[in-house]
C-alpha cells in the first residue's frame, strides 16, 4: 500500500493546515495539500495527504473515510499515479498555416 492518499469531496473552505490536523490523529503526517484553481484562486475540493508509513495511511482510510470535515463527509482512499496526458496537438496554438482550429 502507497503512503499517498487522495482526499475527496472537500469543502471548499478546508485548508492544507486542516488536512493535516485531521489526518495527524492516525499518524505522522508528511504532507498535506489542498489543490486550489489556478485561475479563481479556490480549492478545487480535493487534495492529498502522504503519511509517513503505510500503516497509519491504511488507519487513515479506515477511520476518516466518510467522515465529515466542515460539514462536508470526505472521500479518503489510496492515491493512484498520475496518468500521462495526450498532447494538445494543434488545438487553439499556431500550426503551419497560422491559427489552428479551435474546437
Amino acid at each position: 500500500m502507497s503512503n499517498k492518499l487522495y482526499v475527496g469531496n472537500l469543502s471548499y473552505s478546508v485548508s492544507s493546515s486542516d488536512l493535516e490536523s485531521a489526518f495527524g490523529a492516525y499518524g505522522s503526517v508528511s504532507s498535506a495539500t489542498v489543490l486550489m484553481d489556478r485561475d479563481t484562486g479556490r480549492s478545487k475540493g480535493f487534495g492529498f495527504v502522504e503519511m509517513s508509513n503505510a500503516s497509519d495511511a491504511k488507519s487513515a482510510i479506515s477511520g476518516l473515510n466518510g467522515k465529515s470535515l466542515d460539514g462536508r463527509d470526505m472521500i479518503v482512499n489510496e492515491a493512484r499515479p498520475r496518468e500521462e496526458r495526450p498532447s494538445n496537438g494543434n488545438r487553439g496554438g499556431f500550426n503551419r498555416e497560422g491559427y489552428g482550429k479551435r474546437w
